[in-house]
């Protein structure tokens, strides 16, 4: 077991790695975007290469950190029943979840998206808009990013039998115990309070 958990460290490792480095394609894709948008309404001049650019970017943001989502517990669940339970019964059913849903999905669009993929590399497909960027590059991010999650996945088995096995910690919380949403919950909430409480600077 200290062997697949030593496993389980590396792909974290590397999800971790992909997904903070596609967080800056967020800041690529706002500079490009900003840009085009200044460059058709100032001076009427506009690019498919970059548009398409555009959605290239926004493809590898979404499949490259979906592996790192699903590390830190990000991607939406429907647990309303299951968070009523104890945390070992909550893991079997995660563990139940990933190898009868997540995998066999996972495992046939990456099956699927290959050929997908090849076929476009190999006859050099373009874009079919006048400038447009060439195709496969897009379609590599599909295999590439269900691979990630793929790992993920197996990471994600590994920390639960785990956690069965009192050998590591319950893997479904994330580092402060709470979920995104909970987080931003409390964060609006906090936020209105503050507004509420501020003092009166007229002397009303």
């Amino acid at each position: 077991m200290r062997i697949l958990l030593k496993l389980s460290g590396w792909i974290d490792a590397l999800n971790t790695a992909v997904g903070r480095g596609v967080t800056w394609l967020v800041l690529i894709v706002a500079i490009i975007s900003a840009g085009n948008a200044v460059m058709r309404k100032l001076f009427s001049l506009s690019s498919n290469s970059w548009l398409e650019l555009q959605w290239y970017l926004f493809g590898a943001i979404f499949l490259l950190a979906a592996g790192f989502t699903f590390l830190r517990n990000e991607h939406v669940r429907v647990d309303v029943l299951a968070q009523k339970l104890p945390e070992r019964a909550q893991v079997g059913i995660e563990i139940f979840g990933v190898i009868f849903f997540l995998m066999p999905a996972a495992c046939l669009v990456l099956w699927l998206s290959i050929p997908f993929f090849w076929e476009s590399y190999i006859t050099h497909e373009l874009s079919s808009n006048t400038d447009g960027l060439i195709r496969w590059p897009a379609k590599l991010l599909i295999p590439v990013g269900f691979f990630l999650l793929i790992l993920a996945g197996i990471s994600h088995l590994i920390k639960c039998v785990g956690f069965l096995r009192g050998q590591c910690s319950n893997p479904m919380q994330v580092s402060n115990g709470k979920s995104a949403e909970e987080a931003l919950v409390e964060d609006i909430l906090a936020q209105q309070h503050a507004g509420q409480v501020q003092p009166d600077t007229h002397g009303r």
